[in-house]
């Protein structure tokens, strides 16, 4: 017999106008730091009581979507969610769900090689530069676990460097955020000891030679290293991940 599933939660009247005013704003093309309508008009327009229209503000607010200001020229206006804090919610959900290495990649795989073909020819010296200059923090293997941590974190901001080059905002946002998430796995985890000599000559060889394809517009080059970037990377990351499941099993 099949199982049902959970019913979802009901929603709170407050939620739902909350919904209904984001609706309004974009129906009306309000753009950030525009100003809202007063409470008195907010309470006409959704007919709603005084109570439901400001805990729907608060929400609002409390996702960024709205700004409070007091004193003179106050009031409510319509705000941004930054890249940050966007970031920031979306790892709060994913805290709790037990991720692996093999999660992270199955995105990574589809996501970074396609996205790297796309850039090849169009990044500027200054953005090249740039992936250049994060190369040089781990120019020389990692001597200590505390430095090997740094030098993943400092490998992955490669990654969403390439990602904020990108002129597609919800492809640089996921590779963005997988570059975050698999940052904070590792270091929480523990998955950066003992040193990997293999998971940092490969993965700044292929960095290297890829910054080279995109320099010179070499778009199927250029997907085809970060695919096996990708590919081998994971292969050792599932292996450090092992290797540090067997000690948590063993302590």
């Amino acid at each position: 017999m099949a199982r049902k599933s959970d019913p979802e939660p009901k929603r709170r009247r407050p939620a739902k106008v909350a919904d209904q005013i984001k609706d309004w704003v974009v129906s009306q093309g309000l753009q950030k730091g525009d100003r809202l309508p007063g409470e008195t008009e907010m309470i006409a327009r959704f007919a709603m009581s005084k109570g439901t229209i400001r805990e729907a503000m608060r929400l609002l607010e409390g996702q960024g979507l709205i700004e409070t200001r007091t004193g003179p020229g106050g009031g409510s206006f319509v705000g941004e969610v930054t890249e940050e804090r966007a970031r920031s919610l979306l790892g709060n959900y994913f805290y709790f769900k037990d991720l692996t290495v093999a999660d992270i990649y199955q995105i990574r795989r589809v996501l970074e090689p396609e996205m790297v073909a796309q850039l090849a020819g169009t990044l500027s010296e200054p953005a090249l530069a740039e992936l250049e200059d994060l190369i040089s923090h781990y120019a020389e293997p990692a001597k200590s676990p505390e430095e090997e941590r740094q030098q993943h974190v400092d490998s992955l901001k490669f990654h969403a460097s390439l990602a904020r080059q990108s002129d597609n905002p919800l492809l640089s946002f996921l590779i963005g955020f997988m570059a975050q998430i698999l940052s904070d796995l590792t270091v929480y985890r523990k998955l950066y000891a003992p040193p990997n000599r293999e998971l940092w000559e490969s993965g700044r060889n292929h960095q290297i030679q890829l910054i080279a394809a995109l320099r010179e517009g070499r778009g199927e080059d250029a997907r085809l290293i970060m695919a096996d970037h990708m590919e081998t990377a994971q292969r050792l990351m599932e292996a450090q991940e092992a290797e540090v499941m067997k000690r948590f099993i063993a302590e």
